[in-house]
């Protein structure tokens, strides 16, 4: 393997993305099998104070790709500016969070290099010293091992929930350097619009630390209410499986699973979910999961650190009661 990993992190309007510390875990895991340099890259066009939330952690070097061009972000700045700094550092493997806006320009950045992108691996694992990457197939019902081949650099993007934010190694003092892109307006086709969203107003659930989740158990769309309510006094998200989001009960904005959205919060409390494998895929990254169902026998228990067996119109009132008189949520 050549000396160094390369994470490429993601921020937006001021705010680092915290899965690019989840994807921070997977270099320094990686770094540390193969005795590899790691760095990590910032885009944008003054990230100088976004980038500080490295430099504590275990790296050995910070690149702040910085350019006027790069705000508000293109697929072809971005491509052009990674193209760059890739060439200059011939990285071994190139990390990304799977995030919309890598979605986007990472499949271009990786065919410049006449290579494909591993994405949205869920997973990684070193077997006779070449690394294993597992990436979900058919909507998580099958996982695919993928051994990359061939000539670096390799390009990988991981699921959010992959890897725990708070897995990140402290203890670093990387070289902070600056590197500017040669980029000219003449390079950048496409035209910014307002960024990607499902819905007007739509809420980013992979930011949410806590969320509370109902299902077809909640019966009909008037006792959401009480959901709601329990929400905000755990002061967590709202959100939904498949069958909620498809019945209009609540914004498909809101939806968790294979066709929805991949979270990672500290905690998911799941209410009335029967826990189908489409759902679970979304939401097994999870620090804490706690569920309730009637059905002792309901397929969410198989993945909830702590499960209640019983009806959620006798859990939840309980539960706002206690928070409303002071219990710690």
């Amino acid at each position: 393997m050549a000396d160094t990993i390369l994470i490429i992190a993601e921020q937006r309007q001021g705010k680092l993305n915290r899965a690019s510390l989840e994807t921070l875990v997977a270099g320094q895991q990686l770094a540390e099998a193969h005795g590899a340099r790691l760095a990590v890259a910032l885009p944008g066009k003054s990230v100088a104070e976004q980038a500080t939330e490295f430099t504590t952690k275990k790296l050995d070097e910070l690149y702040l790709v910085e350019h006027d061009l790069l705000e508000p972000y293109t697929p072809d700045g971005f491509t052009v500016a990674l193209r760059q700094l890739i060439e200059q550092l011939q990285p071994a493997l190139v990390l990304f969070p799977h995030t919309y806006q890598v979605r986007d320009f990472a499949p271009k950045l990786a065919a410049g290099f006449r290579r494909s992108l591993i994405s949205d691996c869920i997973s990684l694992r070193l077997e006779g010293g070449q690394t294993v990457f597992t990436r979900l197939m058919f909507q998580g019902k099958t996982n695919a091992d993928v051994i990359p081949v061939g000539t670096p650099p390799v390009f990988v993007s991981f699921q959010a929930g992959a890897f725990r934010a708070d897995a990140v190694k402290d203890g670093g003092k990387p070289e902070v350097k600056k590197f500017a892109p040669t980029l000219s307006a003449g390079q950048i086709r496409s035209k910014p619009e307002e960024p990607f969203r499902e819905a007007k107003q739509a809420v980013d659930l992979t930011q949410a630390e806590r969320i509370v989740a109902v299902g077809r158990g909640i019966k009909e769309p008037q006792n959401l209410e009480m959901v709601k309510k329990l929400a905000a006094l755990l002061g967590a998200e709202l959100a939904a499986s498949r069958p909620i989001c498809d019945e209009g009960w609540l914004p498909m904005e809101r939806q968790i699973g294979s066709s929805g959205q991949t979270v990672a919060p500290k905690l998911y409390l799941a209410l009335g979910i029967s826990g189908a494998i489409q759902h679970v895929v979304g939401m097994k990254g999870s620090r804490t999961v706690v569920a309730v169902n009637k059905d002792a026998n309901a397929p969410i228990f198989e993945v909830a650190d702590y499960g209640i067996v019983g009806d959620l119109f006798e859990i939840v009132p309980a539960l706002i009661e206690t928070l409303e008189k002071g219990g710690a949520p």
